[in-house]
């Protein structure tokens, strides 16, 4: 039998194992019979399947509470030896990097500040913080995955308007760790989280939206972003929503990015532009749900809500999506200005979607939605056949 027979029999055995690990990984706590269940595993198959992946290290077993009446099951999770993958988080205020596995529990394991360098200048110290996390669990990492918090392409950064960076490789960021790299943009990866295991789990079509400095997001269908040509779809921040007399930092004029985060209350409260407009809005909607704050900031508040209410009413137009869910300053900016965001999302809908609107709910992941987002990726890497058949033998 030649070697690519034999690693084409190899990925055909795993492909039903890499189903059930992607499954422990999407619902933690599944029972066996559950998991069988919905596999449609018959009972000699499943001991089979579970017994190898148990010897393997990519599966643990242990008895489930009793539950009532029947034979008593197992839940199945994360055997603590198993693959590991990298997650890079390159936020607008620094990065750090993570290891996570199957269990969706991440662990830091480094980080730190750009200073006033371009990429080029620290990309070298954040592959060298991923090689050393590689180091410490030998043999264990399957994929680096990178959250950037701008455009990407490939594995290229297109642009990071909130830092002034353009064009970059961050490419370098694997180059220490031999293992596969995936970049994707934060917003989608959080889009990713929230569609297969969170507020839009379960929806065929679904928006995600995540404020922080600008607003970026993805439309998922099945779970799948819709990412572009080049994999820089989702860029709703520079769409020419907003004031066109503004200039953005992205190049283009009247971008929506101006009009819902903390430079758009800063600039309505007649503050100059704040130099971290993420804490600004914090500090600014805190205030205004906590009641101490001047009419001055009310009415800054319930404009921006207004602008953010009534962009989703667009994207809800442009897409048609049966669940919008929205992270970052979003869920704090329309519980500060309930009726303003309201008002403008249900005016800025067609009639046809005003009288059954898609729900906007906030993003049951939070501020991790992007780096477990990442590590939905990772795990969709490590546990492909063909890296079970490697990992397994």
């Amino acid at each position: 039998m030649t070697a690519d027979r034999m690693s084409r029999s190899a990925r055909l055995r795993w492909t039903t194992a890499s189903e059930l690990l992607r499954l422990v990984h999407a619902e933690p706590g599944i029972t066996r019979t559950a998991a069988c269940e919905r596999l449609s595993l018959a009972s000699g198959a499943a001991t089979e399947l579970i017994e190898r992946l148990r010897g393997a290290r990519l599966l643990a077993e242990h008895r489930a509470e009793r539950g009532g009446r029947g034979r008593p099951t197992t839940v199945l999770g994360a055997h603590p030896r198993g693959p590991l993958a990298a997650v890079v988080d390159l936020r607008a205020a620094g990065w750090r990097v993570l290891l996570g596995g199957l269990d969706g529990v991440l662990t830091e394991t480094a980080a730190g500040s750009y200073g006033d360098r371009e990429p080029a200048g620290f990309l070298p110290e954040v592959a060298g913080a991923v090689a050393a996390a590689v180091r410490r669990e030998p043999g264990r990492v399957g994929a680096v995955v990178a959250a950037v918090a701008g455009a990407v392409s490939g594995t290229r950064l297109l642009q990071f308007s909130t830092r002034g960076w353009h064009e970059a490789d961050l490419g370098v960021l694997g180059s220490g760790a031999g293992v596969p790299l995936l970049v994707g943009n934060d917003a989608t990866l959080g889009g990713i989280a929230e569609a297969r295991g969170g507020a839009a789990r379960g929806a065929r079509a679904a928006l995600h939206l995540l404020v922080a400095v600008g607003i970026g997001g993805a439309l998922l269908v099945d779970g799948r972003p819709v990412i572009g040509a080049r994999g820089a779809g989702g860029e709703y921040g520079h769409l020419p929503l907003g004031d066109p007399d503004l200039a953005c930092p992205c190049g283009a004029r009247g971008c929506w990015d101006l009009m819902v985060d903390g430079r758009a209350l800063a600039r309505h409260r007649g503050d100059p532009a704040p130099a971290d407009p993420f804490a600004y809005g914090r500090d600014v909607l805190d205030a205004v749900r906590s009641g101490t704050a001047p009419a001055r900031d009310r009415r800054a508040v319930e404009r921006t809500a207004r602008a953010l209410g009534a962009g989703i009413a667009g994207l809800v137009n442009l897409h048609d999506p049966d669940a919008v869910t929205i992270a970052g300053l979003a869920p704090d900016l329309r519980a500060a200005a309930p009726d303003a965001f309201a008002d403008a999302y249900r005016g800025g809908l067609m009639a046809f979607h005003r009288a059954d609107p898609p729900p906007v709910a906030d993003a049951a992941r939070g501020a991790d939605g992007p780096v477990q987002g990442a590590l939905a990726l990772g795990v969709d890497e490590i546990t492909g056949p063909a890296a079970l058949a490697r990992w397994g033998g």
